[in-house]
């Protein structure tokens, strides 16, 4: 067994192209997901650096639609190599015996025979191929059940090789679930049903939700709309299991680092907004913390509590962080200067050298990479403000239980902020206008099954005054202990995924170990090898990640 050569191929010039003409490219975000996942990569920058027998696998990114472009692909797999493409690679459809269809807007993947998802999956757009050989995988326009949009995913061998071309750009599709199809510049439609009316005049972050009133929420027993799956986080599921099965097809193996260290199974974060700023509301929640031996993240907003209470906030393990207002009927201001004068207050005012979080008030938000950029400048490495704020949007209204790091829009050639977005599922369950605690398991399984981070806010406000609301968040951190979850704080997600992003798989030894560099982790590392059904001895105990059996390994 070896370790599989994954090339990502992102042309360069061929970006600079699409930028100047006012095109994004979100295709770029193929190396968050690699990234995160932990599976090494190495990327090529120019087509001229393609050449046959240096790569098992090539994903083709961002390829130039020309004769030459299409030569050196089909001379790649020609010769054995797999390639792989995200919706691309036109010039080589006729070449390869396929139609290509009419794009479509909106709609819904079916992908159950492709990886383990229990759900169709939403996507913006899609262009799918005809052709002799059979497609996997339905697309359907508009609505789960709408009109056949033609096969998802369409595998032609070619020579010794063969290209398996996704009629979804599935990069991009993580993009525009996680962060919208476009900067916030207005409010979002409300709900038909009343549950979540976002067009109340105040630019927020989820205005910007691309996933589907009707088709994407479910009910829970007491009757509760929520979101119900982390969409986002299946597409990477889909697109990570079909590159390890390519692997193992090509005779090597993708190893990956495990989302977690060594004797942490699950991570829960609750985090708390400190609106109003009473004292004795922040003594109540921490007496409350202090009965369950549960660790937060306390979110100051001016003018802050008393230093007795910062005290105790930090000798109990909690977290302080920066509660962002820019509020106007609170006279908060939306700008780079005002973030950070109130960054500084709140470092004065806590006696804390360098805030690592932030979340906005009121989930304020507007722009595209405005709030992120000002986190870089004032040293934030990550931030919590995209969640819910109706009792209708509640669960995972941007796709995702997982902490990442954006893309910025074109006019920042689409780069990666150096920021850690950490969006909470829903906030002061039981309060009168807000969801109840029916949604607490739903959340925890699904996100136990994502091996994300469960993520609930609360206010100490609520907390103090309402028992309905304090009965939530023993609810929440009593259920959450019972499946596994670890409490941590935001710094701690920030620090761990920072430090295992540091990590590098650089090979396996003759003996099928796994060579490692460690980075910046100082806990121990778990890497998971996959192995091919004939590799898997059944007396082996093995788990399945990607819908494929692999071996432990732990550093």
């Amino acid at each position: 067994m070896r370790l599989a050569k994954v090339g990502v191929l992102i042309d360069e010039a061929t970006v600079r192209r699409w930028h100047s003409v006012g095109r994004n490219a979100f295709e770029l975000y193929i190396k968050e997901i690699l990234e995160h996942a932990g599976m090494p990569y190495e990327r090529l920058t120019s087509m001229q650096q393609l050449r046959a027998n240096d790569w098992d696998i090539l994903i083709a990114s961002v390829v130039p639609e020309s004769a030459d472009a299409a030569d050196r692909l089909w001379s790649f797999a020609e010769a054995g190599g797999t390639i792989i493409s995200y919706g691309g690679l036109g010039a080589l459809a006729k070449r390869l015996g396929c139609g290509q269809q009419l794009p479509i807007g909106a709609g819904y993947a079916r992908v159950s025979e492709l990886g383990e998802v229990p759900v169709p999956l939403r996507f913006l757009s899609a262009q799918s191929w005809s052709g002799a050989s059979p497609g996997r995988g339905e697309l359907h326009v508009s609505s789960p059940g709408g009109e056949n949009g033609g096969s998802l995913l369409r595998s032609i061998s070619v020579g010794r090789g063969i290209i398996h071309r996704w009629s979804v750009d599935i990069p991009s599709t993580v993009v525009q679930l996680q962060q919208g199809a476009g900067p916030v510049l207005q409010d979002g439609i409300p709900c038909p049903d009343g549950t979540a009316d976002i067009d109340e005049g105040i630019l927020k972050a989820d205005d910007g939700v691309t996933l589907h009133w009707a088709w994407d929420r479910e009910r829970t027993a007491t009757g509760m709309p929520y979101y119900a799956y982390p969409q986002a986080d299946y597409w990477r599921e889909v697109l990570l299991s079909h590159l390890v099965r390519c692997a193992l097809e090509a005779g090597c193996t993708l190893p990956f680092v495990d989302y977690w260290p060594e004797g942490t199974e699950r991570v829960a974060v609750i985090s708390f907004d400190s609106d109003f700023n009473l004292d004795e509301t922040a003594m109540t929640t921490l007496d409350v913390l202090n009965e369950l031996k549960a660790s937060s993240t306390w979110c100051m907003i001016e003018p802050g509590y008393s230093d007795e209470v910062y005290q105790r906030v930090k000798a109990e393990g909690h977290e302080l962080a920066l509660h962002y207002n820019a509020l106007e009927k609170e006279d908060g201001i939306w700008s780079a200067e005002e973030f950070t004068r109130q960054r500084k207050w709140a470092e004065a005012a806590t006696g804390t050298s360098g805030l690592t979080s932030n979340k906005n008030h009121y989930t304020r938000y507007e722009g595209w990479g405005e709030l992120f950029r000002w986190c870089e400048a004032n040293g934030i490495q990550t931030d919590q403000t995209r969640g819910p704020t109706k009792r209708g949007n509640v669960g995972f209204l941007f796709g995702t239980c997982h902490p990442y790091f954006p893309v910025a829009w074109l006019d920042e050639q689409n780069r990666r902020y150096d920021v850690l977005e950490l969006g909470f599922l829903t906030q002061d369950l039981n309060h009168p206008s807000l969801s109840d605690t029916s949604v607490i398991v739903p959340f925890l399984e699904r996100v136990a099954e994502a091996q994300g981070v469960a993520h609930f806010l609360f206010h100490q406000i609520h907390i103090h005054r309402l028992e309905p609301v304090r009965q939530a968040l023993r609810e929440v951190i009593t259920e959450a202990r019972q499946r596994g979850y670890t409490f941590w704080t935001s710094k701690q997600v920030n620090d761990w995924t920072r430090a295992r992003r540091s990590i590098r798989i650089v090979g396996l030894d003759e003996d099928n170990q796994v060579q490692v560099e460690r980075g910046a982790a100082t806990e121990q590392v778990v890497v998971w090898v996959p192995l091919s059904q004939a590799e898997a001895v059944p007396e082996e105990k093995l788990s399945y990640r990607y819908g494929v059996p692999c071996r432990k390994h732990i550093h």
